[in-house]
Order: C-alpha cells, then sequence, then structure tokens
C-alpha cells in the first residue's frame, strides 16, 4: 500500500536507534515503530574513510527501518476512501456499504464498529 507517504511518516531517529512515527488524524493518537539498532552504534569511526562508510551504512539501514516501520503502520492505520486521511484502527470503522473515519460515518450518518477498540 502506498497510502503511508514521507508527509505522515515522521522521523524518529538517533545516530543510534531508527525509529518513526505517525499521528492518526482523527484521535491525534501518536504511534512509534519498533525501534531498531544501528549496526554501528557505539562505534567510533577511526578514520575518515570509515566515517563515510559509517555514513553509507547509515542511511542504508535508515531505508530498511524505514520499510519495515511503513509495513508495521499499514497494519494499524488505515485511509479513509471518504476524506483520505490516515487513521488509527481506533477511529476507523466497519459499516455496512463503506468503512471509513469516525468523522465521516458522523456527517453521512452511518453507523459501525471500530477494527479494533481501545
Amino acid at each position: 500500500m502506498d497510502y503511508i507517504s514521507d508527509k505522515l511518516l515522521e522521523d524518529c531517529s538517533t545516530p543510534e536507534l531508527f525509529q518513526f512515527s505517525i499521528c492518526c488524524s482523527e484521535c491525534k493518537e501518536v504511534w512509534k515503530s519498533r525501534p531498531i539498532r544501528f549496526t554501528r552504534a557505539g562505534v567510533k569511526p577511526k578514520t575518515e574513510g570509515k566515517k563515510i562508510i559509517f555514513k553509507t551504512l547509515y542511511d542504508r539501514e535508515k531505508v530498511v527501518a524505514r520499510e519495515l516501520a511503513v509495513k508495521e503502520a499499514e497494519k494499524i492505520y488505515s485511509q479513509c476512501p471518504i476524506c483520505h486521511r490516515l487513521v488509527c484502527d481506533h477511529c476507523f470503522l466497519v459499516c455496512d456499504e463503506l468503512d471509513m473515519c469516525r468523522a465521516c460515518a458522523q456527517k453521512l450518518q452511518e453507523t459501525g464498529e471500530p477494527v479494533k477498540e481501545k
């Protein structure tokens, strides 16, 4: 799925750990991905060459960590087909004809059950 974009996924990474977060558009609850440790965390590069190598490794590992975070987030976030906002499973309702976020369901006078109760 491609509804979790760079704009929605916030980078919370440090030099030691890779981690990303998303804020639900409805309830504003912030979810954070599982932290992944940089393989060279705590190791000081001794030469300029090693600094370049470590930076390249860091960038590569961050890309992989971001992809894993997106896969994690796709399991608990949905994009509303009406307003296109990204909402968590607590704010996304399974309705009779079309699943949607709580706000759209309220506007359209639809009822449904959340994908997951809080």
